[in-house]
């Protein structure tokens, strides 16, 4: 009786204590001494429960232990015991033995009619080669992999880290490596995913795309720019694109005074309402339907909306198209974007942003040189009026409507082939978050006249990024080599020729000045409608300004020679 009340006082009956921990045995000692001291009042009190001897409440306090931490251990061991698989179980290595790999053997091991059956741990850790989880033991480190596969007949390679020691590149090298031994690449859910949402331990699937890509999220530090933004009327031209309308979740939530989103595509519009407000009647002035080549109607609104900040992301960008349609790149990414700084300007806007593209650095296409000019157009307004005039330069956005990465995942999803233009073309890539956080570092980072570059870490090779996403997939797809097509290059610069690589700010933003071009130095480009003419005026405005700016002093702290593409 005096275990039981000393149980129930110490909670080891109402499910407080995970089995076999730490809290548990503390627990059981604590109930175990209360033990001791009940039965040791009872004999003093005199009552006959007990015999005479002191020594009685101590053992008696002794074997409770005994009896109540063997008790729980077969009781645990009988729920850990393992159960059957289904029979078409994929027998699994799991790579990680510490909590999460810990976590998933038990989940797998204990479920029946489990689809994985884990019959290996690896381990790069030395102290944890003769641990043994369920029975499974650590059979060693990464460089065992094919000889643990073989053995054990596995093809599948579950990596089992989910904290926040999860590092980009590590989880890039498993995934080669795997795929050098033919081994299916499985990963489980983060850690934010485990606390904040139903993802469970056990919820083993595809490694996501920034996975694959080898490095992790790129963060920067907002807090110092959300108060630049609250109570501030602000105006985002292209909002119904990947980026805008991205950018407009994020700056919704930081309390502007007024958000009016700009886009020409009104299904675009509605989408972005719904997505903000849950509602999308489109009878609000927050959303407003206008082509940016229109300058009578862009005056118009910004005369309407007197916006303090803008962000510019409206723009034409499928390379190939311009290549064959120059003058819609003149029409939109040029004009257009010469129409929104003019009216910016006239309306006394304190900060704006042009979202411009890695291409123009160096550019060699349409889509390259026609923004490299905004850039220049951006830093001319920089000279000539106050406030700030930035851009930024982005690589390839994940998930943007159109992306590489879209159309490799519909390829691989059709059974193939999957199209790659060369063996070693190569592209930076970035994911929506990383490029929205970079348009609002840019407001409270960039000097006026510069244009703000993230380092995107290594470039990817797009054959190798195919390839981990058929073998993700589990679908063996054909690659077809089709060639470089007119204005693109094998792999992308960050910094054009003589750009300096310059970080005074953050250690991930390169701050690069940029030539200004004049707004009057566009006009003999406006008539022009012959494809080969637009291409060449463009190319010679994009250029124009690069001999100059590679002539300016070298500022303390900058290297000489700008590392393009580092």
């Amino acid at each position: 009786m005096a275990v039981v009340l000393a149980g129930a006082v110490c909670g080891l009956y109402s499910g407080r204590y995970q089995a076999e921990t730490g809290a548990e045995l503390s627990a059981l000692l604590v109930s175990a001494a209360l033990t001791g001291i009940l039965l040791e009042g009872i004999r003093q009190a005199g009552l006959p429960l007990v015999g005479d001897r002191p020594a009685v409440a101590g053992l008696a306090a002794l074997v409770s232990v005994v009896v109540m931490i063997t008790a729980r251990t077969a009781v645990a061991a009988v729920r850990r015991r393992p159960r059957r698989p289904a029979p078409t179980a994929v027998k699994v290595i799991v790579f990680g033995a510490g909590n999460a790999g810990t976590q998933l053997v038990q989940r797998l091991i204990g479920q029946p009619g489990a689809q994985y059956q884990p019959v290996a741990l690896l381990d790069d850790d030395p102290a944890k080669r003769r641990l043994r989880i369920c029975g499974i033991r650590v059979r060693g480190g990464r460089d065992r992999l094919a000889e643990v596969a073989a053995e054990t007949g596995a093809t599948v390679m579950v990596i089992a880290i989910a904290g926040g020691c999860r590092d980009g590149q590590v989880i890039r090298e498993l995934i080669t490596l795997a795929e050098s031994v033919s081994l299916i690449t499985k990963v489980i859910p983060r850690v934010e995913e485990l606390v904040a949402g139903p993802a469970r331990i056990d919820d083993v699937r595809d490694p996501r795309i920034t996975q694959l890509l080898g490095r992790e999220p790129i963060r920067l530090d907002l807090e110092s720019a959300a108060g630049q933004f609250a109570g501030r009327r602000i105006l985002v031209t292209g909002a119904g694109g990947s980026i805008g309308s991205e950018l407009c979740r994020q700056l919704h939530r930081l309390g502007p005074a007024s958000l009016v989103m700009l886009d020409r595509d009104e299904s675009a519009l509605h989408a972005i309402q719904l997505a903000l407000h849950g509602r999308a009647l489109l009878d609000s002035d927050e959303v407003v339907l206008a082509d940016i080549t229109d300058a009578a109607r862009v005056r118009e609104v910004f005369e309407q909306t007197r916006p303090e900040i803008v962000f510019h992301t409206a723009a034409v960008k499928h390379l190939p198209l311009l290549e064959r349609y120059p003058a819609e790149a003149l029409k939109t990414n040029v004009t257009g974007t010469l129409n929104v700084l003019q009216a910016a300007a006239a309306c006394g806007v304190r900060s704006f942003v042009n979202v411009s593209t890695d291409k123009a650095a160096d550019p060699v296409s349409v889509l390259g040189t026609s923004k490299r000019i905004t850039e220049r157009l951006t830093a001319h307004m920089a000279g000539e009026f106050p406030g700030t005039w930035v851009s930024v330069r982005f690589g390839n956005v994940l998930g943007s409507r159109g992306s590489l990465l879209g159309s490799l995942s519909a390829q691989i999803a059709a059974g193939g082939p999957v199209t790659v233009t060369h063996p070693e073309v190569a592209r930076y890539f970035m994911t929506a978050a990383e490029a929205v956080q970079l348009v609002l570092q840019a407001v409270t980072v960039g000097e006026s006249g510069e244009v703000l570059v993230l380092d995107m870490g290594n470039q990817v090779r797009i054959v190798d990024l195919a390839r981990r996403m058929a073998v993700a997939a589990s679908r063996p797809v054909e690659i077809v080599f089709t060639g470089l097509r007119p204005g693109e290059k094998l792999t992308e610069n960050l910094l054009g020729e003589g750009e300096p690589d310059h970080r005074p700010r953050h250690p991930l933003v390169r701050q690069v000045p940029v030539p200004a071009l004049a707004a009057g130095e566009l006009a003999g480009m406006v008539n022009l409608t012959d494809p080969d003419e637009v291409r060449d005026a463009m190319a010679g405005l994009a250029s124009t300004g690069s001999a100059q700016l590679a002539d300016r002093p070298v500022l303390p702290g900058q290297p000489e020679k700008a590392e393009a593409g580092r």
